[in-house]
């Protein structure tokens, strides 16, 4: 490992993993970061700069197409990132002087052996930093919110159909950033305050979540999962959208619970938190390497009440009724883009048969609710067709089931809807995007 290495080429690295590979970004900065030696400074420097560049791609793109005269598509795709990363510390880095921005540049680039490619790079980069952002496109409202935020035009059209003209651009602003992380307390094995305790011996600042007990949001925290704490299981890193929709199943001492899309399992520990490790939860997916992250998490966090089983869940048959049934379904994820910015670059083709696919798994999900058991449906995003949809024909098609009212007390509802769903905005709770439905039944 490289004890030298610096932020900006952390960055440039994790970048080439997205773009090149499709990596996942939160996978591929940790896995870059967990391979050097880096020092706290340079690994804020590089997650500052990696994703900062991840956010704001299309409005760099933009920037490039004024002052380029080679057209993007043309631009080697290793110089292309240097670029983004040169041109996001210019316009959105304070604190870096223009100049190191571009003779760090410069840099990076001869180090990355692109030489013919140095002079390129340090031509735009000095050009932008003369004249700064351009001016957006101000006629076309939606090519002007599209470049503004870096949202691609088909999300935004949806959201503005969904839920109007300004809650659209609250979204939009709320996706920009990178957002506290949280951490759902064992509470198996420590205390809320025990382990804010802990965390601050370590230089780590943390706090009291003001929605949900047992959680504390962390601002500016590396790498968790370095933690003795985590390695010990005395925590689990899991939004409070995903606790409160724990909540709301509201699993008890003893129950029976089938989570059938369970991976990589933070709701299935939570619950089995929840229920003080008695009773039984079944923890289902669809391939086996993802079983086994539910079996490391469950083993880390001392919980013996889990037991995993491969399994479709559009017809699995599981053999028993439960008291309690998660349905948290695969989905577009349009709520969790803060967390992973390049989700809102993938192609929306498909989108119109995933609402299907979701509905078939909830329907044979609810094939396995005992006589008065609960059953929560869910997702991580912001789209009608996958959420209250969804709900509404599940209720219209199945009169053995009703509404089951969801109470959770400071919780902001951020648009009109029945009393048995939820959903979760970025910008009213400070939570991930996330839809929640729930029913009993009779």
């Amino acid at each position: 490992m490289d004890n030298n290495i610096n932020g900006r080429t952390l960055a440039f690295n994790a970048l080439l993993r997205v773009f090149e590979d499709e990596a996942y970004s939160n996978i591929a900065f940790d896995t870059i970061i967990s391979r050097s030696e880096a020092n706290p400074r340079e690994v804020g420097l590089a997650a500052a700069i990696f994703y900062g560049v991840l956010e704001r791609k299309l409005t760099l793109d933009y920037i490039i197409s004024k002052f380029s005269k080679t057209p993007i598509k043309k631009i080697e795709p290793k110089a292309l990132i240097i670029l983004y990363m040169g041109i996001y510390q210019i316009i959105y880095m304070d604190r870096i002087p223009d100049s190191a921005a571009v003779n760090e540049s410069v840099k990076l680039c001869k180090k990355q052996k692109l030489f013919s490619a140095s002079g390129f790079i340090n031509g735009v980069l000095r050009s932008v930093s003369r004249s700064g952002m351009p001016e957006l496109p101000s006629k076309n409202k939606a090519q002007y919110l599209s470049i503004k935020y870096s949202f691609p035009k088909e999300i935004i059209a949806l959201w503005q159909k969904s839920y109007g003209e300004e809650i659209t651009e609250k979204l939009l602003e709320s996706q920009s950033g990178r957002p506290p992380l949280c951490a759902r307390v064992n509470t198996l094995k420590t205390n809320t305050d025990e382990l804010i305790k802990l965390l601050a011996d370590k230089g780590i600042s943390a706090e009291k979540s003001k929605l949900i007990e047992n959680a504390v949001l962390i601002e500016n925290s590396g790498s968790l999962t370095r933690l003795a704490e985590f390695k010990k299981g005395l925590f689990h890193i899991e939004d409070i959208s995903s606790q409160l929709c724990c909540e709301v199943l509201a699993p008890q001492k003893g129950d029976r619970v089938l989570d059938v899309c369970a991976a990589p399992g933070g709701k299935s520990v939570t619950m089995a938190e929840m229920m003080q490790n008695d009773g039984m939860i079944l923890a289902c997916d669809l391939y086996p390497q993802r079983l086994k992250l539910i079996e490391e998490n469950a083993k880390k966090a001392s919980i013996n009440i889990i037991r995993t089983k491969l399994a479709d869940a559009q017809n699995q048959d599981y053999g028993q009724k439960f008291q309690r049934v998660l349905c948290d379904v695969p989905c577009s994820g349009f709520g969790i883009i803060r967390r992973k910015p390049e989700l809102r670059y993938k192609s929306v083709t498909g989108l119109d048969t995933l609402p299907d696919l979701q509905y078939l798994i909830l329907c044979n999900a609810a094939r396995f609710v005992a006589d008065g058991g609960t059953l929560v449906y869910s997702t991580c995003t912001l789209n009608p067709n996958e959420n209250g949809k969804n709900a509404e024909r599940f209720l219209k098609e199945h009169n053995d089931f009703k509404p089951y009212d969801i109470k959770l007390d400071n919780i902001i509802r951020g648009i009109d809807e029945p009393d048995n769903q939820l959903t979760l905005f970025p910008h009213t709770n400070g939570t991930d995007g996330f839809f929640i439905s729930a029913f009993v039944r009779k």
